[in-house]
């Protein structure tokens, strides 16, 4: 039986919200910083900031969050940055998923729960600039609680040197916790983010877990912020390297193509967006993933 864990879903919620903060800040000063190579005569990108709000069964509040996102900018073509805390009742469709799948007795006779997170998505104007994904989360019910998330590089173009920098870092930020975490995450995230009806990874790959409980909650919150802290020495210095590169029809239409595979993915298997649609959270923030054009052949 888990305690209502008030003090550690406020510490949770908070460092989401700061972690979404540094990233915004770090994302507009990218785009401020951006004056050799292709698209610097437009203007930087900035990010509209909206509320979200999720309605209860019966209309009342049940929590929401904020909505980031920044389109048509010089480095970034479409990226979200959001956060949220959510709680209530979850629905016998959600009830008998989460039964089913973590094993968690009670949840008929208790279904309430308590999920707050940041979850992150970019689609990039230069097309040697590859797309990312981030998320980290909290999930509390009376019964359980747990920490998932990770990120994943998705090139269209890929780099070796690129795919090594990203997991390099990843790494050592999760060698401190254990030198197993970091094999064991990976090997996690190549499973997730596999597309079975294409046959083939989305990405390079990354990080990934879910469910994650040892028990300790300081020591799997830490785990949890370490992967957050991660993602912008992962990520930046390779978009600093490639937003500069020239690039012409072919390399888009490569990059579109690719972010079929994407929209396929997020669509068809992503835990996280089906939870979200299926518990009334705002379909905007939900499918904020989506990138802003893609191309099937």
């Amino acid at each position: 039986m888990s305690e209502d864990m008030a003090p550690q879903k406020e510490r949770a919620s908070g460092w989401f919200r700061q972690l979404r903060d540094e990233i915004v800040a770090a994302f507009e000063t990218l785009e401020d910083s951006h004056s050799e190579g292709p698209m610097t005569d437009a203007a930087p990108g900035r990010f509209e900031v909206s509320q979200t709000r999720r309605s209860g069964a019966d209309g009342e509040d049940a929590g929401g969050g904020v909505m980031s996102v920044m389109r048509g900018g010089r480095v970034f073509e479409k990226v979200g940055v959001n956060v949220s805390t959510v709680y209530g009742t979850l629905g016998e469709r959600a009830q008998s998923a989460m039964a089913a799948r973590k094993g968690i007795p009670g949840m008929e006779e208790d279904p309430r729960f308590w999920a707050s997170g940041i979850s992150l998505v970019a689609h990039m104007q230069n097309p040697h600039c590859p797309a990312v994904h981030m998320n980290t989360r909290m999930f509390w019910t009376p019964h359980a609680w747990w920490f998932g998330g990770g990120s994943d590089l998705n090139p269209c173009i890929e780099y070796d040197e690129d795919t090594e920098h990203f997991h390099a870092t990843q790494k050592d930020h999760l060698d401190p916790h254990g030198l197993a975490h970091y094999p064991r995450l990976k090997a996690w995230a190549d499973e997730y983010f596999f597309i079975p009806h294409r046959g083939r990874a989305r990405g390079v790959g990354g990080i990934f877990m879910d469910d994650y409980c040892t028990g300790d909650w300081e020591a799997d919150f830490s785990l949890t912020q370490d992967i957050g802290r991660a993602f912008l020495p992962a990520f930046l210095p390779i978009v600093e390297k490639r937003r500069v590169q020239d690039f012409g029809e072919a390399e888009k239409d490569r990059q579109l193509v690719h972010r079929g595979l994407y929209a396929e993915y997020n669509l068809v298997y992503d835990r996280g967006t089906k939870f979200g649609l299926e518990t009334g959270h705002d379909a905007n923030a939900v499918l904020m993933s989506l990138p802003p054009l893609a191309k099937w052949v």
